[in-house]
């Protein structure tokens, strides 16, 4: 039951990062909109999954609340600033994204907010994933270190990484789905994007190693765990292709074979840590009474229903957009 739990929160933690990431990527390409029509078509992009992106992010919370109470009061704890940080640019984020379509002279602070949202929620991920990797101090099973333990070198880069990925990944939504001026910003954007992000993939998987010799052993005594890396390889390669071929359809799957490679390389490479080296998946685990409660809410109805509505609205808002994101 414990690692039924914790590959739940691997899926609900994966499909956020690529959903909601690819929205963000939008918002963030927003701000370089060359005209209002443009970024209207960004928008309508967008626009009819958006805010349900976000359902992921609270599914995961909610299962580490009640799975895993420790990782959860954990986090909390050490990221509280990132965090608050975090859940005020989405709130802002989704103001603007409203408000814009009906101001007028106030129209440009909207759209500023919105991009400006975009990228402090990424770059708040980002920095909470790098300082995750880095270690988080524990002492006797609680958090130890200072309130801004998560501020490093190491940290901000993840921060800014996460944003060209999200960019990559918005980018590719974006080719095809909505009007020539934008497709053709973003088939020109993809490869500097493809190029910066394998740069930065490799950077701090070489940091992960160099700062948990642990990880080393474990690919040293795992060899099979190249398999997610060339993975990684393969989607870059299909990137690459989609673009050279023009092929739209490709673009969005491949950058998510990356991403979700990228993600079960660390995964694996922390593998039955929660926190690395610090909390493994059955110290954090609530009592199995707890679990199998919880088995029967989030694992029998809330998951499911979760992903046969994210399904389902995919499955009807496929295809290029057509006219504005609100049509009157």
């Amino acid at each position: 039951m414990n690692t039924l739990w914790a590959c739940a929160v691997a899926l609900s933690t994966c499909l956020y990062v690529l959903l909601d990431g690819f929205d963000l990527g939008v918002g963030m390409l927003s701000a370089f909109a060359a005209t209002d029509e443009v970024r209207r078509d960004m928008m309508a992009a967008i626009s009819p999954v958006w805010d349900g992106n976000e359902t992921w992010l609270v599914v995961t919370g909610t299962i580490l609340f009640g799975a895993f109470p420790l990782v959860y009061s954990t986090l909390l704890s050490a990221f509280y600033l990132p965090i608050i940080g975090m859940i005020i640019a989405l709130i802002f984020r989704g103001v603007a994204f409203e408000f814009r379509e009906k101001s007028t002279w106030s129209r440009p602070f909207w759209d500023r907010g919105f991009s400006f949202g975009s990228l402090l929620a990424t770059f708040s991920q980002g920095v909470v994933i790098g300082a995750v990797i880095r270690g988080v101090p524990m002492t006797a099973g609680h958090f130890s270190g200072s309130m801004f333990f998560w501020w490093s070198g190491f940290s901000v880069l993840c921060g800014f990484g996460l944003c060209i990925g999200y960019t990559l990944l918005g980018a590719c939504w974006l080719a095809g789905k909505v009007s020539v001026k934008v497709d053709v910003t973003a088939f020109r954007c993809i490869p500097w994007l493809m190029l910066a992000v394998s740069g930065f993939i490799a950077t701090a998987f070489a940091i992960s190693v160099y700062t948990h010799l642990q990880v080393m052993d474990r690919w040293s005594t795992r060899p099979y765990l190249a398999v997610f890396p060339l993975i990684a390889l393969i989607g870059l390669a299909c990137l690459l292709h989609g673009v050279h071929k023009r092929v739209s359809r490709l673009l969005f799957r491949a950058a998510s074979l990356v991403f979700v490679a990228a993600f079960a390389t660390l995964a694996a490479s922390f593998w039955p840590y929660m926190i690395p080296f610090a909390v493994t998946i059955d110290a954090a685990a609530a009592p199995p009474s707890s679990l199998r409660f919880l088995f029967w809410g989030i694992g029998v109805f809330v998951f499911p229903l979760t992903l046969v509505y994210t399904g389902v609205v995919y499955r009807i808002f496929r295809g290029p957009v057509q006219g504005g994101y609100r049509d009157h």
